[in-house]
């Protein structure tokens, strides 16, 4: 029932490509410059800003299997989305959007509304969106590329890897940089109340875990070759998908910046529709995301696949 379900989730995905073509003119409209500078981005129609911090190109050496991971530059946001930004796509009222019309933003699937209150009680002004499946992080990718005319996905894993990383290793003492098992409390906390890495981003460790584009592939071995450029391991299903930084739940030795996670249908275990959401994953109350913007802007192609990633096709 699931694969049916994803299945027909494709061909609504199809319908999209019209818009998304006409949604590539409008970003290709604005060239993305360089990633040298720091800014900050107010969501049009709203006062909820959020800030991108540049990350310049580079490379980084993966142990197992030994490779050397070359990336382009990027921008990426500082810190975790959070409910203040992800509410506005939840709800479009919220966003102003039922009186300042936007065709672009119109065609955008939303979510359904959840079944239960989703920041389970541990706070929203401030805190990171949890909970959502990839799809819906695809999603609110889109919609923000929509309303910014920016062009917005979620990081590679090898992108996220490497922001992470910011030139050295997992930063040290842990309990500086990241909310984890041993210092949360038992629940997420507001964003970058800890220290930011050596490149600005905030939170890249615990406090929730985050999703990237990738196909979860065990011990990477979908890439082959000593040197990689750009890898990302496309999705054609919906599972499993790699998650990456570790978060308020685990414990240290999966609070680093190598550790991997594979998502699975028991994130939704509790959620008694059927067929279960295709947004939210009610049993990860510690899973959220942030996304980037290349300086290069993709084809509309490349949009339509990254905010259509992982649905699953026909067969």
């Amino acid at each position: 029932m699931l694969r049916s379900f994803f299945s027909l989730l494709l061909l609504f995905a199809a319908d999209e490509r019209s818009t998304v073509e006409e949604l590539h003119r409008k970003i290709a409209a604005a060239p993305a410059g360089e990633a040298a500078r720091k800014y900050s981005v107010t969501i049009p129609g709203t006062t909820v800003s959020y800030d991108m911090v540049p990350v310049r190109g580079g490379e980084f050496q993966r142990k197992a299997p030994a490779q050397t991971i070359r990336v382009e530059p990027f921008w990426m946001q500082a810190h975790e989305v959070t409910w203040d930004e992800y509410r506005l796509f939840m709800f479009a009222k919220q966003a102003g959007e039922n009186v300042n019309k936007d065709a672009l933003v119109d065609a955008v699937s939303r979510p359904t509304k959840p079944y239960v209150e989703m920041s389970f009680g541990m706070g929203i002004n401030g805190y990171p969106a949890i909970s959502m499946t990839q799809h819906a992080a695809n999603k609110y990718a889109e919609w923000l590329s929509a309303k910014t005319g920016q062009f917005y996905r979620l990081p590679t894993e090898a992108e996220w890897e490497y922001a992470c990383r910011a030139d050295g290793a997992s930063p040290e003492p842990l309990a500086d940089y990241a909310w984890y098992g041993a210092n949360s409390n038992g629940k997420y906390e507001q964003v970058a109340k800890k220290k930011p890495n050596a490149w600005g981003l905030y939170d890249m460790l615990g406090n929730v875990m985050e999703w990237t584009l990738d196909q979860y592939i065990e011990g990477y071995a979908s890439f082959t070759g000593k040197i990689l450029s750009s890898p990302w391991a496309k999705a054609t299903k919906p599972y499993p998908h790699a998650v990456r930084g570790g978060s308020w739940n685990d414990n240290a030795d999966l609070v680093t910046c190598s550790a991997r996670v594979a998502s699975d249908p028991s994130w939704k275990m509790e959620d008694p529709q059927l067929p279960k959401s295709i947004w939210y994953h009610t049993d990860a109350q510690w899973l959220g995301f942030r996304l980037v913007r290349p300086v290069k802007t993709p084809t509309a192609d490349e949009m339509f696949a990254y905010w259509n990633n992982g649905v699953e096709k026909e067969q």
